[in-house]
């Protein structure tokens, strides 16, 4: 086996057991243990259900809107831990760092990965209940994962780029948890498109421009592209925006994020044992 065959295989065997690690104690002494991993976003469904749907009445007379906002539910919760683990992950491993010599990139990856794992978990979940529902797949559902490599090369390359910047400044963990919640809200999960560009006192071109807007943003990207994919057709890049330049426009958000982050880790991680 030549040199770096070994150096390969030694790096993906540290890369499974920090995963295998993390996994283990990520629930570890609590009742239901690993459980949580599907308990908390149904719970989180559920409230968001009850409020938005049944008393606000969002999504009123669309199809299978529940299994709609369970799956944007899913998908923004692995975007925002896969992030949020991203982000914490070299300081949270800084005394390893400090004392083997290895590829930085696998901590991040080692935090990204668990979250994807958690993820599968839970887009199961909600197939099941899709079915349940009486969701009728169609077979463009073969290209949702396409979308779900976007969305993990998005959540990496973003996880790379805040992690790689909070080891020398810890405000950009505060700032990311605010910028979070907007982004939540800026994003059609709780509500559907429609009920943007719906005409209610404005006019409806300023209404449709927002919509545009909303849809240029990647996560709306992806989540109305697997709505699309798994449940019934909705308004998508495709299908709603008509210049195919500005339809490019949250791939290009995506690559550019990916490269930014590889970017600058690499450039950042020589300086980690001594900044953290």
């Amino acid at each position: 086996m030549s040199f770096k065959e070994s150096f390969g295989r030694r790096n993906r065997l540290l890369l499974r057991e920090m995963v295998k690690t993390d996994f283990k104690l990520r629930y570890q002494g609590s009742v239901l243990g690993h459980l949580w991993s599907i308990l908390k976003p149904l719970a989180l469904f559920t409230v968001m259900y009850v409020v938005f749907v049944r008393f606000l009445r969002f999504g009123d007379g669309i199809p299978h809107f529940a299994v709609s906002l369970l799956l944007a539910m899913t998908v923004w919760t692995f975007f925002s831990e896969a992030v949020g683990q991203g982000l914490h992950a070299i300081v949270a491993r800084g005394d390893l760092l400090r004392k083997i010599s290895f590829p930085k990139v696998i901590v991040v990856l080692s935090a990204t990965v668990g979250a994807l794992i958690n993820f599968g978990i839970n887009l199961l979940v909600v197939l099941i209940f899709a079915v349940i529902n009486g969701v009728q797949f169609r077979w463009q559902i073969v290209f949702a994962p396409l979308v779900l490599i976007e969305l993990y090369a998005f959540s990496l390359g973003l996880a790379m780029l805040l992690g790689a910047l909070y080891v020398r400044f810890r405000d950009i963990g505060h700032l990311w948890d605010v910028f979070l919640q907007g982004w939540f809200y800026a994003t059609p999960i709780i509500y559907p498109l429609s009920m943007v560009y719906a005409p209610k006192g404005v006019t409806v071109e300023s209404r449709l421009l927002m919509a545009k807007i909303l849809l240029m943003n990647p996560m709306a990207q992806m989540i109305q592209d697997l709505r699309t994919l798994v449940v019934l057709q909705t308004d998508t890049v495709w299908t709603f925006l008509h210049n195919p330049f500005v339809k490019a426009v949250p791939m290009v958000v995506v690559v550019v994020v990916v490269a930014l982050g590889v970017l600058v880790f690499n450039k950042r991680s020589q300086m980690f044992a001594e900044e953290i």
